[in-house]
């Protein structure tokens, strides 16, 4: 008997053995299954595929057979294993949260948008549908159904609806930013508007600064436009100025993206000292700032704002109504310098053409039709007690908020010592409720005893039961890694 021979019945019979030919087959079905193999592809060598799975080539020899013995995948003398046939149509069941996938910048989201029913979701972004203000969009989409056929039918202007830039204008200048009708381009989100500014002030390669933690969107809008990211670390009044500084000493920044009001995620608010330094730094370095201000409506004082503050100069502040009206009715916008506007149009035009028409009307009947106040304000008074009731119940489970912020929707947790947010988040996921473990935040990845709490997503006694199972099973766990 040959000794590949020896080794493959020493396989079936020893368990661990078996345990590892299934981990291969399991491998190459995740393969098929996920159409990196499809009909007629050719499965990685024997020897290859066992140096990739740290087993034996006999190993993967015997899960080869066993594959084709189930007709998978069929053997060619001389040349190979190959894929024999089209994977099964995926069904709804293949469809739902990967529990072993890698907690990165879309982690968070790709948990989040599942869609069922089952899932709780205190680590999302956005407010409960119950929340929204469904009637006034009901009245509205019928308003529209009724009125011109152009709105139901043709692209938007390049610039975007005027009625709802003139009010947008009002708007801003009530909150000290001086931005013209003729300086605002209506996007088809506030990610778009982000995304198109980078797309127009950045370069491959170029240097960017975040906050450390800040929203995980901006580190993957960064990737895909091949920035280089650099993160300064966020204290409760803005960015910490000295790490700032050296950072654009040593690292020569093109760009700087923050929420300076209601920062996400951790809920801070930058003081106008912190402001005011800011600019300087900016103008010392020739360097842009996008004032991603999403959050603005749910602010119960109006704080300072960097637009405000620098007149438009080297901030392009961006924002839409999704965290207020709908995360469906996709509206956003960008307010930038004279100088700026024709290009940005032109890159608008470029990967959206007219925008999203329809979208636009919808967010200038709901805004003006005189309810968005009313509803504005029963947002802030639930929030404050929502905020209120979370607090008290991470509290019972040594869950402690990094500051209590003044508005908006998130807490940014300490977990207890020694305790793995990302163990959590995991542990959790498997009672279907989605968490926001703080390294999916955090650039230089020191934030992983954090978690961000919607607390507007928090009133579900289930998320503290989870929780508590999480944590007093992460106990018997090493010390965070």
């Amino acid at each position: 008997m040959d000794t590949d021979t020896v080794q493959m019945d020493q396989a079936i019979k020893n368990p661990e053995s078996g345990k590892r030919i299934g981990a291969v087959m399991t491998e190459i079905r995740r393969r098929i299954s996920g159409r990196e193999l499809v009909a007629g592809s050719r499965l990685p060598s024997v020897r290859a595929f066992a140096k990739t799975m740290h087993v034996s080539a006999s190993t993967v020899v015997e899960a080869y057979e066993r594959l084709a013995a189930e007709g998978l995948i069929r053997s060619r003398p001389g040349s190979g294993f190959y894929a024999s046939s089209p994977p099964a149509p995926l069904t709804l069941s293949d469809i739902g949260p990967k529990l072993d996938r890698a907690i990165d910048p879309l982690w968070v989201y790709r948990q989040s948008l599942e869609d069922s029913p089952a899932l709780l979701k205190p680590g999302c972004g956005w407010l409960p549908e119950s929340w929204m203000p469904v009637d006034a969009m009901r009245k509205a989409l019928r308003t529209i159904a009724r009125g011109e056929d152009a709105v139901l039918a043709n692209y938007g202007t390049p610039l975007g609806q005027l009625p709802l830039r003139q009010l947008l204008s009002r708007r801003m200048n009530e909150r000290g930013i001086p931005a013209s009708p003729d300086h605002i381009i209506l996007t088809e989100s506030g990610t778009q508007a982000i995304d198109l500014v980078c797309r127009f002030l950045i370069e491959p390669g170029d240097t960017v600064i975040v906050d450390d933690p800040c929203y995980f969107n901006f580190h993957a809008l960064l990737r895909a436009n091949r920035a280089r990211a650099v993160a300064v670390p966020m204290t409760p009044h803005g960015p910490d100025i000295e790490a700032f500084e050296q950072a654009i000493e040593q690292h020569r920044p093109r760009l700087y993206i923050t929420n300076s009001a209601i920062h996400n995620p951790t809920g801070a608010t930058c003081s106008a000292v912190v402001a005011h330094k800011l600019l300087k730094l900016a103008e010392r370095a020739n360097m842009t700032i996008i004032e991603d201000d999403i959050f603005a409506d749910l602010e119960h004082e109006p704080s300072p704002r960097l637009a405000a503050f620098d007149g438009l100069e080297r901030v392009v502040h961006v924002g839409s109504f999704s965290k207020t009206i709908s995360t469906s009715v996709r509206c956003g916008f960008i307010a930038a310098k004279p100088e700026w506007v024709e290009p940005l149009i032109d890159l608008k035009l470029v990967t959206s053409i007219g925008g999203g028409r329809l979208n636009a009307e919808l967010i200038l009947l709901l805004l003006t039709d005189g309810s968005y106040r009313k509803h504005l304000d029963t947002l802030k008074v639930r929030l404050s007690k929502a905020m209120d009731d979370t607090i008290g119940r991470l509290a019972a489970l040594g869950i402690e908020p990094w500051i209590r912020p003044r508005s908006g929707i998130f807490l940014w947790c300490r977990l207890p010592d020694g305790i793995n947010a990302g163990d959590i988040a995991q542990a959790c996921l498997a009672d279907n409720v989605v968490l926001a473990p703080g390294n999916a935040f955090s650039l230089s990845q020191t934030s992983n005893s954090y978690l961000r709490f919607n607390a507007a997503q928090c009133d579900d006694p289930r998320i503290y039961r989870s929780l508590e199972r999480a944590l007093k099973a992460a106990r018997q766990m090493p010390a965070i890694r």
